[in-house]
């Protein structure tokens, strides 16, 4: 097929099972949840430190982070993750991004 490429999985996304085994593994693994505050209250995976994507600051925040560590991003789908995971990138983190969201987080 002619536009695959637009579609390919790339490599900073992770399912699940994979995103919770390399962040359990990563000794400088960090959890960021990109949701909005309210989603964050309403529930997290614990230890995930809260940076809304959709805030007119997130990029500012981001570059405050310690590009050291590798940060293990998601949100309710993938979909804000996944943006979040490519400004992170771009801007030289490490970042990985959970396919499907927190729902596809193993409990």
């Amino acid at each position: 097929m002619m536009f695959s490429f637009l579609f390919k999985k790339k490599e900073s996304d992770l399912t699940g099972t994979q995103f919770k085994n390399q962040l359990e593994s990563d000794k400088s693994g960090l959890l960021l949840d990109v949701r909005t505050s309210s989603e964050f209250q309403s529930g997290s995976i614990p230890k995930a430190k809260n940076i809304d994507f959709m805030s007119s600051d997130f990029k500012r925040k981001i570059a405050a982070l310690d590009q050291s560590k590798t940060y293990y991003v998601f949100c309710r789908s993938g979909n804000r993750s996944g943006s979040a995971v490519s400004i992170m990138t771009k801007e030289g983190f490490k970042a990985y991004n959970l396919v499907g969201g927190i729902g596809a987080f193993p409990r």
